[in-house]
């Protein structure tokens, strides 16, 4: 899979969870970039995406949620409601943020460039669903694995790798 420079990417600010800004490049290395849900029948992906951070977190990787409600209403929560959840029911301990839009007009400026990467088929665009990953390595570039793609899949672990040598 070919990733595509944003390098830009890197810079763009968004708000943690207790609302202080935040960019990406504040941490040292690659980072997977996920739209999450609580209530989607995707939300087992939690429990790979943890297994994910605590092997390759101390090589740098960090995993980050950033909660969204515009697929079906599947994270109504308040942020309060969701990090009580992420860490009650799947131990979650990498950072999950402020929720944001992936879509529309009022999506993210992160989502925005992130939607710029075409995925394996070549398509970019639209975030398809909770749970679309977005692997952001330290020099911008961006690759990209569509929801159903489970974090523990053979294709992102060896990006993930890759993204740490």
């Amino acid at each position: 899979m070919t990733a595509t420079d944003l390098s830009p990417v890197r810079d763009i600010p968004f708000l943690d969870a207790s609302g202080a800004e935040r960019t990406l490049s504040q941490f040292d290395g690659p980072v997977l970039v996920v739209n999450v849900a609580s209530k989607c029948g995707l939300t087992p992906q939690y429990e790979q995406l943890e297994h994910l951070q605590r092997t390759y977190g101390e090589r740098g990787l960090t995993v980050i949620g950033f909660p969204c409600n515009q697929f079906m209403g599947q994270e109504p929560g308040s942020i309060d409601q969701i990090l009580e959840y992420c860490s009650t029911t799947w131990g979650v301990t990498f950072p999950v943020n402020d929720k944001v839009k992936v879509n529309g007009p009022n999506a993210h400026p992160l989502y925005k460039a992130l939607k710029k990467t075409p995925d394996g088929h070549g398509k970019a665009g639209r975030v398809a669903w909770n749970f679309e990953k977005f692997l952001v390595g330290r020099d911008g570039s961006v690759t990209r694995f569509r929801p159903q793609q489970k974090p523990d899949d053979p294709e992102i672990v060896a990006a993930v790798e890759a993204a740490l040598a």
